[in-house]
């Protein structure tokens, strides 16, 4: 299944990345590439907000007679990732709570000998 990542989760995957280093605009696309499906043509854009918001700033760089757009955090960016990493940790918090109030309820269920829905039971009625 492919949950799709929101522009709020773009935002803190590609500043992120650039806490550690700065990248051209390809090299983010493959890093964040190894964990998700995602295209060029939906990081660019990402890219671009994130300098009209002054998040971002960019230089270029000479390479192979080409010259390559590198993105650097400033630090507002920094401040920003720092905002969204805290969002997020409370987020997954709640996702986990959640998923687990889910599984244990379940169990206490069982033990109760109260009705539980098998594995393969459905959880809607036909």
């Amino acid at each position: 299944m492919n949950i799709q990542l929101t522009s709020e989760v773009l935002d803190g995957l590609v500043l992120s990345l650039l806490t550690h280093q700065d990248y051209y605009g390809y090299a983010i696309t493959q890093e964040i590439q190894k964990k998700f499906q995602i295209s060029e043509s939906t990081l660019y854009p990402v890219l671009r907000r994130l300098k009209a918001k002054k998040w971002l700033t960019t230089y270029d760089q000479p390479f192979q007679g080409r010259n390559r757009r590198y993105y650097k955090i400033t630090k507002s960016g920094y401040q920003q990732f720092q905002a969204i990493l805290e969002a997020w940790k409370k987020y997954d918090q709640n996702i986990n709570e959640i998923f687990n109030n889910t599984e244990s309820e379940a169990k206490e269920n069982d033990q109760a000998g109260l009705h539980q829905r098998t594995q393969n039971q459905s959880p809607w009625t036909e």
